[in-house]
Parts: structure tokens; C-alpha cells; sequence
């Protein structure tokens, strides 16, 4: 198969070809010829299927819906990967789900990326489980890596989608082997027998970075409320948010950490924000679609009166946690419960629905015959 990087290059000269020929022969353009690009995505279709899963956080994806006009268009940079962002904020708000549902967009598949868990990789000499084992030791020849070559390389009509989740957690040296991958996007292995080619794919890191002080100031400590009025008194702040306020403190924990050319190669850094009650509400029927797809091969279905809705957005809703204290809830509420009930009539085959109601308090799922 002729690697992606020859197409890209061959591209490339038939444009510069292209744009010769039309500078010769100005008088015969067509305006109306329609744009023809590489790729084979709609990115209107994408951004919407992003929309329909990931809520509360529109600054971001107008971002993403930005950088999928430009990477579609392919007038990005040739020698640098196609993109490169980092996603900042509290836990549980969507960071690593965005790339999921961004992959399922594309693909049709939401484990088509490549995910490097970066909380794997403490120690200094995990830098070898990225770049290959150095010269002279075990694995050398190999030239064994976490990354999966085919995912990061896209093909010649999709781009590749890397994720390296929890950045914060990962050994400096680590961290620092990927420079010259967000510089140039070409990854050398220590070998010098292997190369892994970025320029065709779009990197996203995702970071908990200023998570904890985030979390002080949810519980209102008087540490941080000295601190946000400081800060709202100074001229500079005037007319600014609170919004505003939780990213300045996330940015000052980012250049704590990191340096300026490690934070400088970033194409752009969002900072997510936590979920309102109201987002909580689509995620709820997110959740629920999810639990009905997999209790269907069961043949029953759950549905949820509004009492029992309101139940769970209450129970589920903690701003520290986002998202996933909610699915804790759920999970306790509704699928504890639902899958004793489903193994209690496992050689039944009768359409069942499981209705959720609130009785003295307490959420009960009550079962009643469902017409075939």
C-alpha cells in the first residue's frame, strides 16, 4: 500500500502544477468550478453528531468546528500535523469523550483513535514505551510502541486521531519526547529504523491540571473566595466572569507545569466548563438511550417518568465530578436494580418495560406487559 505521506507529497505537486497552470491561464478559470478536497467528511455532519452527544461546552466545539473547516479544506501547514489541542478543566465534563464521539463521527467507529493512557508512563524510562527501546537493549530491534501506526496515520481521504489522556500524570522526559511530534510530526524511534508520521492525523491531550484548586473553590474555601475577589477588584478583570476567574486559574497551574515551548506548540488550549444541571438533563437521556440498546436483546425496555427523572439530575448532579457522578447514580438507581429484575425472567419471552416512579421517596422501577 503506498504510504499516506507519498500521496500527501504527490498532492502536494500537482497543486503547485495546478497553480502554475492557472497563473498562465488566468483567462480560463472557472469561478464556479465546485471546491474539491482530499477528504471524505462533511463537517457539518460531524460537528452535529458532536452536538448530539457533548453539552455545556460550546466554546469548545466552535473550536473543533473551526479547525475541522480548515483541516478539510487541507491548508494546513505540510510539516506539522494537522492539529494539536489541549483540553483543560474539571474532571467528568466531556474531555476525553469529545475525541470518542469526534472518532465515532468520522469513522463510525469510537475507538478508531489512538489513546495513550499517559498515566502509565510515571517513570522516566517509560519514554521507551513511546520512542522504542534505545540501542543495545531489550526490544531494540523490535522497535515495539505504544502507538498504533495505522490509527495515527489516517488514510489518504480521513485524518489519523491521537489521544494522549491525563498529560499532568505522565514523567517529564515523556512528555518532552513528543516536542518534535507537535513541531515537525515526525516521530523517529530510538532504532533510527522506524518512523511514525503525525502529519496526517489531529492530536488532542486532555489534562486534569488544576482540577484540585478548581474543586477548593467549589467548596467555597475562604482561601479562594480571598482569591476571586482579589481578582475581580483588579482594573485588568474588570467586566469579566467567573468563567473567566477558573480559567486564569487553570492557566497558572498549566505554566507551573509545563514550560513555554512545551505550552507554545499547542495549536490551540481550551478550558471545558463544568456542567450545568441543565446539560445534565440530555446526558440523562443519553444514558438511558445507552441502557435500552443494551437490555433490547432482553426484549424490554426502560422508561423514566418525570418524577424519576427529576430524582436522578438532584441525586446525580455534583459540579466537582461532572458526568461521571451522574452515571454513578444511575448505575446505582437504575442498573442495579433493573439487572436483578432482568435475571429473575431470563427464560421469559415476552416484550417487558420497566417503568422508574418515585414511591415515599425512593425510585422503584415498577414492570408491566409490553404489546408485541
Amino acid at each position: 500500500m503506498t504510504f499516506i505521506t507519498s500521496k500527501l507529497k504527490d498532492l502536494n505537486e500537482n497543486r503547485q502544477q495546478n497553480s502554475i497552470s492557472s497563473d498562465n491561464h488566468s483567462e480560463t478559470f472557472n469561478s464556479s468550478s465546485p471546491l474539491v478536497t482530499r477528504f471524505r467528511f462533511e463537517v457539518n455532519e460531524v460537528i452535529q453528531h458532536i452536538r448530539s452527544k457533548i453539552w455545556g461546552q460550546d466554546e469548545v466545539l466552535e473550536g473543533i468546528e473551526e479547525m475541522l473547516n480548515i483541516i478539510w479544506t487541507d491548508i494546513t501547514e505540510e510539516n506539522r500535523p494537522l492539529y494539536v489541542a489541549l483540553f483543560l478543566g474539571p474532571t467528568g465534563v466531556g474531555k476525553t469523550e469529545i475525541v470518542r464521539v469526534l472518532s465515532e463521527a468520522i469513522y463510525g467507529n469510537a475507538e478508531a483513535f489512538c489513546r495513550i493512557d499517559m498515566n502509565t508512563l510515571t517513570q522516566e524510562h517509560y519514554a521507551a514505551a513511546l520512542t522504542g527501546a534505545p540501542p543495545g537493549y531489550v526490544g531494540s530491534k523490535e522497535g515495539n510502541s505504544l502507538f498504533q501506526k495505522e490509527k495515527i496515520e489516517g488514510s489518504y481521504s480521513k485524518p489519523g486521531i491521537v489521544l494522549f489522556d491525563e498529560l499532568e500524570k505522565a514523567n517529564d522526559q515523556v512528555i518532552y519526547s513528543l516536542l518534535n511530534v507537535m513541531d515537525n510530526g515526525i516521530l523517529v524511534m530510538t532504532s533510527g529504523e522506524k518512523v511514525i508520521h503525525f502529519r496526517n492525523a489531529m492530536i488532542f491531550m486532555t489534562s486534569n491540571i488544576g482540577a484540585k484548586e478548581i474543586i477548593s473553590y467549589a467548596n467555597k474555601s475562604l482561601k479562594y473566595r480571598l482569591r476571586k475577589l482579589l481578582w475581580f477588584l483588579s482594573p485588568s478583570n474588570f467586566g469579566k466572569t467567573e468563567q473567566d476567574f477558573l480559567r486564569s486559574i487553570v492557566f497558572s497551574q498549566l505554566e507551573k507545569r509545563f514550560s513555554p515551548e512545551f505550552i507554545n506548540r499547542f495549536d490551540d488550549i481550551f478550558v471545558f466548563q463544568w456542567l450545568k444541571q441543565d446539560a445534565l438533563e440530555h446526558i440523562l437521556d443519553l444514558n438511558i438511550q445507552a441502557i435500552n440498546r443494551r437490555i433490547k436483546k432482553y426484549n424490554c425496555t426502560l422508561q423514566l417518568e418525570g418524577s424519576a427523572r427529576k430524582f436522578l439530575i438532584k441525586k446525580g448532579f455534583d459540579q466537582r465530578y461532572g458526568a461521571r457522578f451522574l452515571k454513578r447514580t444511575i448505575r446505582k438507581n437504575i442498573e442495579v436494580p433493573l439487572a436483578a429484575k432482568i435475571s429473575k425472567r431470563l427464560h421469559q419471552d415476552h416484550p417487558t418495560k420497566f417503568i422508574a416512579k418515585i414511591k415515599d421517596g425512593n425510585l422503584i422501577l415498577f414492570e408491566t406487559a409490553q404489546e408485541k
